[in-house]
């Protein structure tokens, strides 16, 4: 049951300038190039687009080392990170692949995709594998806009049912600078309405029983 919010109490605000406050987000890192010349690039802009076709972004800046890799091969791997790759997650987003080998520098693996010449990260427990649609150049950020070619889950967190166990792999999460773990769950979608459901059908069984 929904708490009842006390709205006599007037709730005092501050106002900031325009910025980007929509947290907590996904800290993914990025795999581009091949796999006998790759990168990685942590992005923290990125998310889902449309579900038919299954369509889905990340915002990179121009000077960035990987967006002349992407926007050139026309394809990334988006990996979800863990608790254990936070680390690594850091690392990657403020070293310059011109520079170093982040796979080695990370003791990262390398993993040959299904779709695109881009390899996926072995110690991410979901890769997405994704195909370029369009650039837009937005100022600071270009979004490559794309479409999602494939889904590759690591078998330690799917269950018995052939389900993502999501509870299972520590997700991060990132927000205003830091990285956090996610808590525990607390519901799930259209549980406010079965909640409701289960109630009515109670008092149903109730009232005949009497």
């Amino acid at each position: 049951m929904m708490k009842k919010i006390n709205n006599n109490k007037k709730v005092e605000r501050t106002m900031w300038k325009s910025g980007t406050f929509i947290y907590p987000i996904p800290a993914v890192m990025v795999s581009c190039g091949t796999m006998e010349k790759a990168n990685i690039i942590t992005v923290a802009w990125t998310g889902i687009l449309n579900t038919n076709p299954a369509t889905c972004y990340i915002s990179v800046r121009p000077e960035r080392y990987s967006h002349g890799i992407i926007k050139k091969n026309g394809e990334f791997v988006i990996n979800l990170t863990n608790q254990e790759l936070a680390y690594a997650t850091d690392w990657c987003g403020v070293k310059t692949g011109a520079k170093v080998d982040k796979f080695k520098e990370m003791h990262l693996h390398k993993e040959k995709a299904n779709f695109v010449k881009a390899p996926l990260i072995s110690e991410s427990p979901v890769c997405v594998e994704c195909k370029v649609r369009e650039i837009v150049k937005l100022g600071s950020h270009d979004m490559f806009i794309a479409d999602v070619l494939s889904i590759d889950v690591d078998n330690r967190y799917i269950d018995k049912n052939g389900s993502f166990d999501i509870s299972k792999c520590n997700l991060i999460a990132y927000a205003n600078g830091g990285y956090y773990t996610l808590g525990k769950k607390i519901g799930k979608f259209g549980y406010s309405v079965q909640k409701r459901k289960n109630i009515r059908k109670k008092a149903v069984k109730k009232v005949k029983k009497c």
